[in-house]
């Protein structure tokens, strides 16, 4: 069915059961800090909320453990 749609499959190296642990992290944050308890009136309003947490928290406030605490900015703009 992949091939059908033209997508190539995300397969895990031999050995390695990392490979998806970054997603599977942000997925669990996103599901604690955000959506835990919540309901939505709409897909668009869902949709709208995490647009919001990605690009106006997640990736500018929120400190990150595996970048030294400092959020994904600040980290780039050390990196500049």
């Amino acid at each position: 069915m992949l091939k059908d749609y033209g997508i190539a499959p995300s397969m895990n190296r031999p050995g390695s059961c990392t490979d998806n642990a970054e997603m599977e992290s942000f997925f669990h944050t996103l599901k604690g800090e955000l959506l835990k308890g919540r309901t939505f009136e709409s897909e668009q309003k869902l949709r709208n909320c995490v647009a919001g947490y990605i690009n106006y928290f997640y990736n500018q406030k929120r400190m990150h453990s595996s970048l030294g605490y400092v959020s994904p900015a600040e980290f780039e703009a050390m990196s500049a």
